[in-house]
């Protein structure tokens, strides 16, 4: 009896480390998007073209927020923050 369980039990640590790594991906994204859309929100971008990099972010998340970090922001400075 015991041998049968033995699989079941090797299945279920695998599906763990696939999950763990499922949301590590996951969070690594979300990060990615927020980042991307506070960035886009402080740059120094006339308003036409904040909202078309807003727009494509928001259509496109992970090719928004990554094309953003390696063309936009190049073009785009940074606003002194209010704080």
């Amino acid at each position: 009896m015991q041998s049968q369980l033995a699989p079941q039990v090797a299945l279920a640590q695998g599906d763990i480390m696939i999950t763990g790594a499922g949301a590590a991906v996951t969070l690594s994204a979300l990060a990615l998007f927020f980042g991307a859309l506070l960035s886009i929100v402080r740059s120094d971008l006339t308003g036409g073209k904040r909202l078309g990099w807003l727009a494509f972010a928001l259509i496109a998340p992970y090719l928004g927020s990554l094309l953003w970090f390696l063309i936009g922001r190049r073009n785009a400075q940074r606003r002194p923050s209010v704080a």
